[in-house]
């Protein structure tokens, strides 16, 4: 089948699966109610991210099969990807326990990372870094941790969504700069199963992704980002560029909240994307504000890096001292009551 018409497809299966699972969740009153922690306002369905998920995995063997990828990331996709979905999905049904999930998520990492061969070599000041086994446990850490900053930051209307297109979006073009066009084919499929999502949930969203969509991205785009470093070190720098708005909130918000002595497994609003939606009074200026510092600040430093203008590190640096500079304008990490105006 024709790549092409393979992205159309993946788009309309995920936008029919995502109106179908609206009116199951409306059936089955599987509905977020807003709470003091709640960053909306109306009742609204969740788990439409479960479109993502099928649309995505169902490509997967046909472009395994076509060549377009190698079997090997096909299965560290489907087998970990598939696991977290459904760990997601039970948890936006019911509820498993901190522990047990955490448990989970390690085990999906460690299945990615046996088929893609754990951490490839990476360069760090022009020092190359050798990692050998140690590489499956820092990767299966970065994985777990991709994992929940992604579930984290789904606090408002689109902005995992396009989160998520914008840096598979830029990781396609960096790729092409970089001489592997090919290795674009995995996250532009990503990026249509989400657009296919992101109709029902741009501002202001008729249904939420829920834990299924939301873990299951953070864990793909963790894998995609890893496998790319097998075939050049430099594209994992600029992965972790791409993906700067949600690493640098969540993290920056974690390590507040740790310092302070929070229970950061607890639900909470303090994000910096959900202090800044509370300041305008709207979803949708913080989601498109962050869709133009991924495509005119975030992207062309990822390019500047893969073209070798930047080295990797400094290149991560230059492009989040703004973000770290934003999370302190809007308070990320700090008590709702002690915001300022």
């Amino acid at each position: 089948m024709n790549t092409i018409w393979l992205l159309a497809i993946v788009v309309g299966v995920s936008f029919l699966a995502t109106g179908a699972l609206r009116k199951y969740a409306l059936a089955r009153s599987l509905i977020d109610v807003p709470n003091a922690r709640s960053s909306h306002s109306v009742p609204t369905p969740r788990g439409g991210g479960v479109a993502i998920v099928l649309s995505f995995l169902v490509a997967l063997p046909i472009l395994a099969w076509t060549g377009a990828i190698t079997w090997l990331l096909a299965l560290a996709l489907l087998g970990a990807g598939g696991w977290i979905a459904v760990i997601g999905f039970l948890d936006d049904h019911g509820h498993i326990a901190a522990r047990w999930r955490l448990l989970a998520h390690f085990g999906g990492a460690a299945w990615a990372l046996c088929w893609i061969g754990g951490m490839a070599a990476f360069t760090v000041f022009g020092q190359d870094v050798h990692l050998g086994w140690f590489g499956y446990v820092i990767g299966a850490f970065y994985l777990v941790w991709m994992l929940n900053l992604y579930n984290f930051m789904d606090g408002i209307d689109g902005l995992a969504s396009v989160e998520a297109i914008c840096a598979c979006v830029g990781a396609c073009l960096v790729y092409w700069i970089g001489g592997y066009a090919s290795l674009g084919i995995a996250p532009a499929m990503l990026a249509m199963a989400v657009l296919g999502f992101l109709i029902w949930n741009f501002p202001p969203a008729r249904i939420f992704m829920g834990d299924a969509g939301s873990g299951f991205l953070g864990l793909v785009l963790g894998v995609l980002s890893l496998h790319a470093a097998w075939s050049d070190p430099v594209f994992l720098w600029a992965w972790l560029i791409l993906l700067g708005v949600f690493i640098v909130d969540a993290t920056f918000t974690l390590i507040r909240r740790l310092l302070r002595g929070d229970k950061v497994y607890e639900a909470h609003r303090s994000h910096g994307y959900q202090y800044a939606s509370r300041k305008v009074g709207s979803h949708r200026p913080v989601t498109v504000a962050i869709s133009a510092i991924n495509l005119l600040w975030l992207v062309p430093v990822a390019i500047l890096v893969v073209m070798r203008y930047l080295d990797g590190a400094v290149g991560l640096i230059l492009a989040y001292v703004p973000l770290v500079l934003l999370a302190f304008k809007f308070h990320a990490g700090e008590l709702e009551v002690a915001k300022k105006s």
